[in-house]
């Protein structure tokens, strides 16, 4: 999915979810860079050793998840577009990493964070389109185990060029509420607001706001 970047005319009304981002991923070459999210470079754990499960919702063309393996996570990664799934399982074979991460083409409302991972990402889990964003964040959570970690990042204003200039972005604040995380059995290790220099579908550069938010099952 990964909603980090809103260019005008992604909304098209009367198309589901599930058709939007089929549409959007098969109107052309690749979508997103490729790269990691450089973010989540800086603030992602490393695992505790060769087992160790992540899983990333909404993966997209797959950058985060292909970087997770390469620092020797087990990769769950999980998208709703089958051709996003397809272009990042095609980047991973390149890079010799099939066996490193699985590839999952599925609705996050429905699909179930297996129990028991180390580590759960999630960047910019937005879309402009219906999304139950909280329940999908909360029940992620809840398959983490002790001493594991979710991270989120998400858009805390969105984009100057945003097609969507109604909707609001998220505070580390609002996510944490969000979660409802137990304080007895989470520690809060990460909530601020990072600045970015990104750039426009026309090339235009900009000032990007970016809400972090890393947290640890204590318990």
């Amino acid at each position: 999915m990964r909603e980090h970047e809103h260019h005008p005319g992604d909304v098209h009304d009367g198309v589901s979810v599930a058709e939007y981002w089929e549409q959007r991923y098969a109107s052309g070459g690749a979508v997103w860079s490729g790269r990691p999210n450089a973010t989540l470079i800086d603030v992602a754990p490393r695992p505790s050793g060769a087992a160790a499960r992540a899983v990333d919702l909404a993966c997209g063309e797959g950058g985060d998840a292909v970087w997770l393996a390469q620092q020797g996570w087990h990769v769950t990664a999980v998208d709703i577009s089958n051709v996003a799934i397809g272009r990042g399982r095609a980047a991973a074979e390149d890079l010799g990493l099939a066996d490193a991460i699985e590839w999952i083409a599925a609705d996050l409302e429905t699909w179930q964070v297996p129990d028991g991972v180390e580590l759960v990402t999630a960047c910019f889990l937005q879309s402009s389109r219906e999304l139950d964003r909280d329940g999908i964040l909360r029940r992620a959570a809840r398959r983490v185990a002790a001493g594991g970690r979710l991270v989120s990042i998400a858009h805390a204003q969105l984009p100057p060029w945003s097609a969507h200039p109604d909707h609001v972005g998220i505070t580390p604040e609002a996510e944490l509420a969000a979660l409802d995380l137990d304080p007895a059995a989470w520690r809060v290790e990460l909530a601020e607001v990072r600045e970015r220099t990104g750039s426009g579908p026309d090339g235009e550069p900009a000032t990007l706001h970016d809400s972090v938010v890393r947290v640890r099952r204590i318990a």
